[in-house]
């Protein structure tokens, strides 16, 4: 997985920062927003584990931190439901004027709540997924409600939410209560996937069944049953990453991949952009290409890259068959291979100077191996298949078909 860090400014002026992950062996076919929790981060593990695994499966995701939050400038106090509202709708335009338009939106607690206001405002959204949100922004209160006296009197308070303080001030709360979740949910009229635990102790299920009531299908429900309402288990992140990449393919615009065809050992197309190759062999489906400053994209190795593979797969399988048919104490190999071109030994005093493919390669042996055995071992390298074909002439016969 390939990321970027990047910056867009809010409505406000305010730089708020974030990290554009991406696929590493393709393009993204579609980008997603990831909103976070109440007084979260970007960085937040359970953020990290459901953007990854949107990731895989070919979908970008910016994740950032609102404003006042995490590495984004501003401070917190001046921050309202309204003002994540608005920070999401600003994500959105940078992703349209730098990369293409969010097609999805995700959204974790209060950040579920927040995709929703901002899906109504955003016509490149098609689908939207909420995970343990409230079905009121003033839902949130709870978490501060001895203070609540103390802010309306006195216009704001010092509350502390997991561990930390943080001012909240009467116009945060204004702001939540005035926000029709209902009303807003009912007319979004895309796509809804809510996802809730029946054991979330912070927001409780009830949510999730108002939720559902309030929208329109295609909507679609999944309990994460055990899961906390962070998502605290690595497991359940995870799980639920999956879950909502599956999902949203079905409305996604994703490319259909049509595999070539062959009868043939190895299969190798490219298109008629860049170095990104695709490779057939057998059942197997491999990417190659050229790295960034070769003018690819660093989706998949290299060709010699292959080569190079090839040669430490070969002498690694040698020794393990080798070993296992002596009985040796063979735990585990290691080969680690360079490949590059060196001057060969009979040009070195000579003005016609000559390079030759070299490949330099250690090899790690793990086990109860005495010395007489690792110098066989060392010796039993140079029988691989591959090497035996790559030090030795090749012939290869092209022709058009």
């Amino acid at each position: 997985m390939g990321f970027e860090k990047v910056t867009f400014t809010n409505s406000q002026g305010k730089q708020l920062a974030a990290r554009l992950e991406l696929p590493t062996n393709q393009e993204a076919h579609s980008y997603a927003i990831f909103a976070h929790c109440f007084t979260c981060n970007k960085n937040f593990s359970a953020v990290r584990n459901i953007s990854r695994a949107l990731v895989s499966r070919g979908i970008a995701v910016l994740r950032f931190d609102f404003t006042g939050l995490g590495e984004s400038e501003g401070e917190f106090e001046e921050t309202n439901f309204s003002s994540n509202v608005s920070d999401l709708i600003e994500a959105a335009k940078f992703l349209e004027q730098n990369y293409k338009a969010p097609s999805l939106l995700v959204g974790h607690s209060l950040g579920g709540a927040a995709v929703i206001f901002a899906a109504s405002q955003l016509d490149a959204v098609v689908a939207v997924t909420t995970i343990g949100a409230p079905s009121s922004p003033a839902h949130v209160q709870h978490l501060f409600k001895s203070n609540v006296d103390e802010i309306n009197t006195m216009g704001k308070a010092k509350v502390n939410i997991g561990g930390r303080d943080f001012t909240i001030k009467k116009d945060f709360i204004d702001d939540i209560q005035s926000k029709p979740m209902k009303e807003v949910l009912k007319n979004m009229r895309k796509p809804y996937l809510v996802i809730h635990s029946p054991q979330d102790t912070i927001v409780g299920i009830e949510n999730a069944k108002e939720l559902y009531q309030y929208a329109h299908h295609p909507k679609s429900f999944i309990s994460i049953d055990k899961a906390d309402h962070l998502l605290m288990d690595n497991e359940d992140s995870t799980y639920v990453g999956n879950v909502i990449a599956g999902w949203a393919e079905r409305y996604l615009d994703v490319p259909k991949r049509q595999s070539v065809k062959t009868t043939h050992q190895v299969a190798v197309s490219i298109g008629n952009e860049g170095f990104t190759s695709e490779i057939v062999s057998g059942n197997h489906l491999l990417i190659a290409d050229e790295p960034k400053d070769f003018g690819g994209n660093d989706f998949g190795p290299s060709p010699y890259d292959y080569v190079s593979s090839g040669l430490g797969a070969c002498t690694a399988m040698t020794l393990r068959m080798y070993a296992s048919r002596k009985k040796w104490d063979l735990q585990k190999v290691i080969v680690h291979v360079d490949h590059g071109k060196e001057h060969a030994l009979d040009s070195e005093n000579t003005s016609a100077v000559k390079k030759i493919d070299t490949f330099k390669r250690k090899i790690e042996l793990y086990g109860d191996l005495n010395s007489e055995q690792r110098k066989r071992l060392l010796e039993i390298a140079d029988k691989c298949p591959v090497h035996k074909t790559l030090s030795t002439e090749s012939s290869i016969i092209t022709e058009l078909i």
